[in-house]
């Protein structure tokens, strides 16, 4: 089956998250893989889209949007280290 990187997520998750999280590095929690969302392998668009490891192949993230809501699935992933940029000085 053919998949895209991770970088398909930035768009979908920017709706959800102020920062990049395609930079965000989180720990998958089958096994224990650390890296870049934007290594994930994420399959979809419908009726969602879902990101696997590259390790292990494993569902780190779930990510699912109707016109008025979005769930988004984290079961797979131990953390999530999101990236942000330091406040501007006066």
């Amino acid at each position: 089956m053919d998949y895209l990187d991770g970088n398909a997520l930035a768009g979908p998750l920017a709706e959800i998250f102020t920062n990049d999280v395609s930079a965000a590095v989180g720990r998958c929690a089958s096994c224990g893989m650390t890296g870049p969302v934007a290594s994930l392998r994420v399959y979809g668009p419908a009726p969602g889209l879902v990101a696997r490891c590259p390790g292990c192949d494993e569902v780190m993230l779930r990510l699912v949007r109707s016109p008025d809501a979005a769930w988004l699935d984290l079961c797979g992933t131990t953390c999530l280290r999101i990236p942000l940029e330091s406040p501007a000085e006066p």
